[in-house]
């Protein structure tokens, strides 16, 4: 067992663990001694601490906490989750023994639920099963894939995916990648000021061996929360992407990341069926031009409608910029009404050209991407929206 203030900044202990009594502290002291003594921080606080200490630092590999006294425990475990790794395992005790509650504490994503006094054997056995990976399949969790494709190029389709990671990643903190799959020409990096590397290439050439290791090397730090893969390849060379090495890299992504945004090249997309139809959700960016109109139409005839399990969400961005028809005749031309719409502002173009970091508010975008934002992390849209029903019966 060790101290919280042995831990250097931003890093995490194997296993976290926040109750309020010291009759549940010492039982789940003597089950992690059964397991040889795993690396543990103890801290006498429930859930309001543990959400504290997570947002600002990786989340650990086991997470035990203590729902006693808490108003809504599923909804506080809900949020809990979301700010963790999904490679984290969650278990809550608590006072109260009630099997709605134990259900709806699961369904949240908690690998189990207690109620006090706590029995070391139980508590041993689900420790046991995490932290050694016995049966850990059956309770283990991917992040979200979020695929970003524009319908043409200049409408946008970057900035909004960059700013929906940045977001994702900030209010509550949870562990985000930008995956910028122009390895030529990306602007992610650029708007995160950042410097792209080559691990991205390397990765996509062996994806055998993309571990932990490489990716701690490879990744690029943006915030606490946010890192990036990005690469800017020379111009002699002409990089393609190999959809079975970035299915198999994705899927070791969705495992270290609650989300992973995918800024993928429209010249490019069409030849990624199978990525572009895996589980996830995929934003579909235009502006409002007629001849973006008629690319919406025909790439909505290729993806095929939605699933419950893949979604395709149309943002028309930039309405109302000189050349945009007008909401009508877009409808018309594209064959169906934008799920969201992002109006024309100069604010917007400014914060692509300059970058996150000179320009990190933009409330023209930020207001417009909100029911996107609100989609993805799993709660409704704002009230009084006018496209709630649409995005709900889109999103499931």
């Amino acid at each position: 067992m060790m101290d919280d203030s042995s831990l250097s900044p931003g890093s995490a202990p194997r296993v976290s663990v926040y109750t309020r009594d010291e009759d549940s502290a010492g039982v789940i002291r003597q089950a992690l001694s059964e397991l040889g003594g795993a690396e543990a921080v103890f801290k006498s606080d429930g859930l309001s601490a543990a959400l504290a200490d997570l947002s600002g630092r990786q989340s650990p590999r086991l997470l035990i906490v203590d729902l006693s006294g808490d108003p809504d425990p599923t909804a506080r475990v809900r949020e809990l989750i979301g700010m963790c790794e999904p490679s984290t395992s969650v278990l809550a005790i608590g006072d109260v023994n009630d099997i709605r509650l134990y259900r709806n504490i699961r369904e949240a994503g908690a690998t189990e639920y207690f109620f006090k006094p706590l029995v070391t054997a139980l508590v041993a056995r689900t420790c046991r099963s995490v932290l050694t990976g016995v049966q850990e399949a059956s309770h283990q969790r991917t992040g979200r894939l979020v695929f970003v494709v524009g319908v043409r190029g200049g409408c946008g389709a970057t900035t909004i995916g960059v700013r929906t990671a940045y977001r994702l990643s900030e209010s509550p903190p949870r562990p985000v990648l930008m995956l910028d799959l122009d390895l030529q020409s990306g602007d992610a990096a650029l708007q995160l000021d950042a410097t792209p590397n080559h691990a991205l290439p390397e990765a996509l050439a062996q994806t055998e061996r993309v571990d932990d290791l490489f990716l701690e090397r490879g990744l690029i730090r943006v915030t606490g929360r946010l890192d990036l893969m990005a690469s800017l390849e020379p111009l002699d060379v002409s990089p393609s992407l190999d959809e079975d090495a970035l299915l198999a890299l994705m899927d070791k992504l969705a495992r270290r990341y609650r989300y992973v945004v995918a800024d993928v090249p429209g010249a490019q997309a069409a030849s990624l069926s199978r990525v572009l139809h895996t589980p996830g959700t995929l934003l579909l960016v235009s502006d409002g031009r007629l001849a973006s109109a008629r690319e919406v139409a025909r790439w909505r005839q290729w993806l095929g409608v939605n699933s419950a399990e893949r979604n395709v969400l149309h943002i028309l961005n930039m309405q109302g910029a000189p050349g945009s028809l007008s909401p009508e005749e877009f409808a018309r031309a594209a064959g169906q009404a934008p799920d969201v719409v992002i109006p024309y502002a100069r604010e917007v173009a400014a914060t692509s050209l300059m970058g996150l970091k000179a320009r990190p508010d933009c409330p023209t975008l930020d207001r417009g991407l909100e029911p996107v934002i609100s989609m993805l992390s799993g709660g409704g849209s704002s009230s009084g929206h006018p496209r709630k029903s649409i995005l709900e019966r889109v999103l499931g």
